[in-house]
């Protein structure tokens, strides 16, 4: 019973690097909109930047949602 119960805690706990990784995807797409709204002619080269901070951060996402997992059914 404790130890299900630390499991849950551990996994909800985990969890947490979700939502960071959330507002750090809104930081990217928020700072990319208004990079071209200063300067529409660099579109091509801040949307590359855009979609490397993107993948970068949903990365930290997925580490976390793996670890939230392990959690729960490897222990």
């Amino acid at each position: 019973m404790l130890l299900q119960s630390a499991k849950l805690i551990g996994a909800g706990l985990s969890t947490i690097g979700l939502t960071g990784a959330g507002v750090g995807i809104g930081v990217v797409f928020a700072a990319l909109i208004m990079g071209i709204a200063r300067n529409p002619n660099q579109f091509k080269k801040m949307f590359t930047y855009a979609i490397l901070g993107f993948a970068l951060t949903e990365a930290i996402a997925l580490f976390a949602l793996m670890m939230s997992f392990l959690i729960l059914f490897a222990f």
